[in-house]
C-alpha cells in the first residue's frame, strides 16, 4: 500500500532549532549522583513527551518525504488522534496516494486502500514492515505508552543545552515484553521535546535513529515540528515528517476512530 508515515515542521510562529546528528549526542562525561538524584522521574519524562504532541484530542497536517539515494518521494497527510492509544492517519497528495488510510484503536490496527476499497487488519507479524515505503514502521505508529507498559526506564546522564536541562533515558524491554528492540536510547529536554530517540538490536546495536531537526511552537505548544528516521545501516535511507499545522484538546467525533470511518472517508 502506497502512502507514508508519522511526523513534524511548521511554517507558521516556527522558532527553528537544528540539531545536527554529531551535537545531539556529543555528550561527554558523566552526571553526579545528586544530579541523577535530583532528576524527575524517567516515567515522568517518557508521559510527557509522548502527551506533549497528542493531547487529549488534536488535528494535525503534515508533510512528508521518503529519500532513497536515486530518488525521493513527498506526500501530504492529514491525522487526528485521541488521547495514547487512538490515532487516524489520512494520505490526501499526491493524488495516487490519497485516501490510503490507517486507524489505531488500542492494540489493533486497520489499513484502507481506495484503489480496492478494501480495509485490512494488520497481524503482529506484519507490524515491524516499513509503513508505506518510509522508514518507520507499523510499529512505531502503533507503539504510543508502550515504552510505559513494557519497558524499565534508567535515567543515566543530565546535561545541560541552550538554556535546558537534557536527560538520556535508557530503556530496556522487560522479559515478557513483546518487542524486537535489544534498547532504546532517548535524549529529553526538560519540557519534554524528544530530541533523538535510537533504536538498538539485540546485540545493542544501533539499527534506526529518530532526530529533531527543528523544535518550534504550533497550536500554543513547542515541540519536535520536524523529525528524520535514518536507517543507521545505511544514512541514505532516510524519511522526515514536517508539521505544517497543530490543534490540540480540539473536539472530536468518537465516530472517527471507527473502520466506518476509515474507509468512508468521512472528516470531523
Amino acid at each position: 500500500m502506497e502512502g507514508c508515515s508519522r511526523a513534524f515542521v511548521a511554517a507558521f510562529g516556527l522558532l527553528v532549532l537544528f540539531l545536527p546528528l554529531s551535537q545531539a549526542w556529543s555528550e561527554e562525561g558523566s552526571s553526579t549522583s545528586d544530579e541523577l538524584s535530583n532528576a524527575p522521574d524517567p516515567k515522568q519524562l517518557i508521559a510527557a513527551a509522548i502527551d506533549l504532541t497528542r493531547g487529549t484530542r488534536s488535528y494535525a497536517e503534515l508533510s512528508m518525504v521518503i529519500h532513497r539515494p536515486t530518488w525521493e518521494r513527498r506526500s501530504s497527510i492529514v491525522a487526528w488522534t485521541r488521547g495514547r492509544e487512538d490515532a487516524l492517519i489520512r494520505f490526501v497528495a499526491p493524488p495516487r496516494d490519497a485516501g490510503n488510510a490507517m486507524l489505531k484503536t488500542d492494540e489493533s490496527m486497520w489499513t484502507f486502500a481506495p484503489q480496492i476499497n478494501r480495509v485490512v487488519r494488520l497481524p503482529y507479524s506484519m507490524m515491524s514492515q516499513g509503513w508505506a515505503g518510509s522508514d518507520f514502521s507499523y510499529n512505531d505508529l502503533s507503539r504510543t505508552d508502550q515504552l510505559l507498559k513494557d519497558y524499565d526506564l534508567a535515567l543515566v546522564l543530565v546535561s545541560s543545552r541552550d538554556n535546558h536541562q537534557v536527560y538520556r533515558i535508557e530503556a530496556t524491554p522487560r522479559d515478557d515484553a513483546a518487542v524486537v528492540w535489544g534498547r532504546e536510547d532517548l535524549l529529553l529536554r526538560d519540557d519534554a521535546v524528544v530530541l533523538e530517540h535510537t533504536f538498538l538490536d539485540q546485540a545493542l546495536a544501533p539499527v534506526k535513529r529518530l532526530e529533531a531537526r527543528a523544535v518550534g511552537t504550533l497550536g500554543g505548544r513547542t515541540f519536535a515540528t520536524r523529525i528524520r528516521m535514518t536507517d543507521l545501516e545505511s544514512n541514505e535511507h532516510w524519511t522526515e515528517v514536517e508539521y505544517t499545522r497543530a490543534d490540540f484538546d480540539v473536539a472530536l467525533d468518537d465516530a472517527l476512530f471507527t473502520v466506518f470511518s476509515l474507509q468512508s472517508g468521512r472528516a470531523p
